[in-house]
């Protein structure tokens, strides 16, 4: 059925303007002043944002780790982020060593068929370097869809690749148009200081942070951007934490090199202290990277407002406290790293954001969706409001003023790491290719309705020597 959104203000990167917009065969059709149809829905957006649907590049659903798999999956997860206003995620697919990286992600669309309310995309993760993977990266580029690939630089002994399995990523991401996604901390060092911590009888969740220190992070990206450098190819800095980070991605930019950068809600909002907090609290607060001290979240918003990060994801990786995290009461290294935030990073955006002068509204939507629509090769198809664009949007009240907490959450976890944080907007209609998936803030879509997103290459020709992105995309 055709929808009209009708009184609303239309909010993009760029623009910001009064005006009706037509939705049709799950396509933005028209955008302009008083367009009727007889046949049309109006929704009255009066007093209410207009903005593209929010992109989540960086999540995990129905991942299995230390022991235990993810609490959401890909049905009660993409529930969870349509409520909180995104409309697309990019998810990671995990390889095993020995087998094919297409065989990795068959297992992924047998964990997505049927369950995603909203589109969704794959990332996938590099975990060797062998003749077999580099001759197939091209393959799963052209054919599947998927052109980001990620190594971890961290996780020793089960996740961590080597340097000489970056560096070939690198140069086979240059030579057929995929963009190369880090974890960037030095796995090495972080072991033995987890060893030696361990040895010293200290188990507790500070010892998380404690043993993964922000230099860690500083080396771990310099070291990237530099072997990016020499590989004249792409790079991205999944969840960057700290001034040490920061700094590297700022002077590798500066230099001219292909290098952008994400960070996450819950490093510009919550600090160290939270893992200190007593009765094994603290585990509800263990991710990777962990947590900083608090002087590190104005670097972010700053790096956020002057475009050294582009991006912004939720690395959203749930597990309940009770039964999950509660695996690694007895030592810090067993605890599984991740924590709930698909559905509230949208909000925070805004609110600890735009509302409080640290970044503009155009920020904002470039922040949470069109940059990360043009890095991961689904612009202008998503990230914006225009003619042609799919009508992924977001109908946000910019002023209504609510509290976080597990008793209203969508997620399928039992607490939420930013309970009783005070916040400002909230989604009141969100609609997937036209579709309601949020109707008057209740949840109406249907499992299965969401669909896979082949992504377009990272067209590195197009990238300007300024370091700013323009048209990066073809198609």
């Amino acid at each position: 059925m055709k929808k009209i959104i009708k009184n609303g203000t239309v909010v993009t990167s760029t623009d910001v303007y009064t005006a009706d917009v037509l939705i049709e065969d799950e396509k933005i059709q028209a955008i302009g002043q008083n367009i009727s149809d007889i046949y049309a829905e109006v929704i009255d957006a009066s007093g209410y944002y207009v903005m593209p649907g929010g992109i989540d590049p960086h999540t995990h659903m129905d991942m299995p780790f230390g022991g235990t798999v993810t609490a959401d999956d890909f049905e009660t997860g993409s529930i969870a982020a349509a409520c909180g206003g995104t409309t697309t995620i990019i998810d990671f697919c995990l390889t095993e060593k020995g087998k094919s990286l297409k065989s990795a992600l068959e297992k992924w669309h047998a964990k997505s068929s049927g369950k995603a309310v909203i589109d969704y995309g794959f990332h996938l993760q590099i975990a060797e370097a062998n003749e077999e993977v580099f001759m197939e990266m091209p393959q799963i580029i052209e054919e599947e869809g998927v052109t980001s690939f990620k190594i971890f630089m961290a996780y020793k002994d089960v996740l961590q690749a080597d340097d000489e399995t970056l560096f070939q990523t690198l140069v086979t991401a240059r030579e057929h148009g995929g963009l190369v996604m880090v974890h960037a901390e030095n796995g090495d060092v972080i072991n033995y200081l987890t060893e030696k911590a361990l040895k010293e009888g200290n188990t507790e969740p500070i010892y998380h942070a404690l043993t993964r220190p922000p230099e860690l992070e500083g080396e771990a990206t310099g070291r990237a951007a530099r072997l990016t450098a020499l590989a004249d190819s792409q790079l991205y800095v999944v969840h960057v934490t700290c001034k040490e980070a920061v700094e590297q991605i700022a002077e590798a930019r500066r230099r001219g090199y292909r290098v952008f950068g994400e960070t996450c809600p819950q490093y510009l909002v919550l600090d160290q202290t939270y893992l200190e907090r007593p009765d094994f609290e603290g585990a509800k607060y263990v991710w990777s990277p962990p947590l900083r001290e608090r002087s590190n979240q104005e670097v972010l918003w700053n790096a956020l407002k002057s475009g050294d990060l582009q991006a912004i994801g939720s690395d959203h990786c749930s597990f309940n406290f009770r039964g999950q995290k509660e695996l690694g009461k007895n030592d810090f290294s067993k605890i599984p790293n991740g924590g709930p935030f698909v559905e509230d990073r949208f909000s925070v955006l805004f609110s600890e954001g735009v509302k409080k002068g640290r970044i503009s509204i155009h920020d904002f939507v470039n922040i949470i969706s069109t940059q990360a629509a043009k890095l991961f090769g689904l612009f202008p198809r998503k990230g914006t409001i225009a003619p042609g664009s799919d009508a992924d949007i977001v109908i946000f009240d910019p002023n209504v003023e609510r509290i976080i907490s597990v008793e209203t959450h969508h997620m399928n976890v039992d607490y939420s790491a930013l309970e009783g944080l005070k916040i400002i907007g909230e989604p009141i209609t969100v609609l997937s290719r036209g579709n309601y998936v949020v109707k008057d803030k209740e949840f109406v879509g249907k499992p299965g309705k969401g669909k896979f997103l082949k992504c377009n290459k990272f067209n590195h020709d197009l990238y300007k020597e300024t370091g700013q992105l323009e048209g990066l995309l073809k198609g």
